[in-house]
């Protein structure tokens, strides 16, 4: 895997310096956002742990990372939709994390403003909505398959504060965590006495 070593000390210094005499020379991915970069673009600096450094766009491009659309290391401009992908896919794995409009647009190196106006065009939902929606059906899967407290549920999905939590769950979906929770189970306890009766008028 030579193509996706950690950079050099010197290699390094290029990246957090934003050393324009090193572009060419390699280029850097960020391992938590898959972008790669030019060693001069202006994003916030990686953690170092996370950089991997490749001779080429095109390696970087096989190992399934993609431009940045703010240092355009291909020349190209990176589609609408491909960076939107980019962004839920980010949301999807951090939707625990605290994030804003402006972490996101930091992580995927564009503009807050320009962000949450494309997302919406391409997803229907501003980026916020999004992940509201996402951290409340990650809720519903715990709420149905674990006996976790409402409150540890609202944590490990994102939302701490748990009057809040409940708000948004009851606003998004017309019930409470709790009486999600008590609906699904009455619902099962339904099913399976029916399975029970049919069973028993089979034999």
């Amino acid at each position: 895997m030579a193509n996706r070593i950690q950079p050099t000390e010197a290699q390094w210094q290029a990246i957090i310096n934003n050393d324009k005499d090193s572009d060419g020379k390699f280029f850097y991915a960020v391992q938590t956002t898959k972008i790669f970069c030019r060693p001069s673009c202006k994003s916030r600096p990686p953690k170092f742990e996370n950089v991997r450094v490749f001779q080429s766009a095109d390696e970087a491009k096989a190992e399934r990372f993609r431009p940045c659309k703010r240092c355009k290391p291909t020349g190209e401009r990176l589609p609408d939709h491909e960076w939107i992908e980019l962004v839920t896919e980010y949301i999807d794995t951090h939707y625990m994390d605290h994030l804003s409009l402006d972490v996101l647009a930091d992580v995927s190196h564009g503009s807050p403003y320009h962000l949450h106006r494309i997302f919406k065009r391409v997803k229907g939902q501003t980026p916020m909505e999004y992940i509201q929606d996402y951290r409340i059906g990650k809720a519903k899967e715990l709420l149905t398959n674990s006996s976790l407290a409402i409150s540890d549920i609202g944590h490990k999905v994102g939302m701490e504060n748990t009057a809040y939590f409940i708000t948004l769950f009851k606003k998004k979906t017309g019930m409470t965590p709790l009486n999600y929770r008590g609906q699904y189970l009455k619902n099962t306890s339904a099913e399976v006495h029916d399975h029970e009766i049919q069973s028993f008028d089979y034999h």
